[in-house]
């Protein structure tokens, strides 16, 4: 059992919480869903959280995933804005966006976020 990990589900985003320090904290679920708010405003309906991890550096990094290209556009803004509403300094927080081809993932709920997290490799594939 992996102590340093966390699973939310947050609507339709699946999110591995990840921390150097130990058990994900309230810090780590309340960026969890203002990342999740901010995803859901500003990317495309395919765009999804996979990962957020806690660095020893007090560095969030967080991986979307996403078979729309465009989506990597607004990383930076949102990046800033998060970093703003945590009170972090913006170096502070990264966001990755990973490109999925569409023919790579199955669209239907559930699956899709499975498959995007297989394929970014924030979980092993299934067995």
């Amino acid at each position: 059992m992996e102590f340093d990990t966390d699973w939310r589900t947050l609507g339709k985003h699946r999110i591995r919480l990840r921390s150097a320090k130990g058990f994900p904290t309230e810090v780590m679920h309340q960026l969890a869903e203002m990342t999740r708010t901010a995803v859901d405003n500003n990317m495309s309906a395919r765009a999804r959280v996979v990962d957020i991890v806690f660095r020893q550096e007090k560095t969030y990094d967080i991986t979307v995933g996403s078979t729309v290209a465009e989506d990597r556009i607004c990383a930076p803004q949102l990046e800033a804005a998060l970093a703003t509403v945590m009170g972090l300094v913006p170096d502070q927080v990264n966001i990755f966006v990973r490109i999925v081809a569409q023919e790579e993932v199955d669209l239907h709920f559930g699956v899709y976020e499975r498959m995007l997290a297989e394929k970014v490799g924030a979980v092993p594939p299934i067995q």
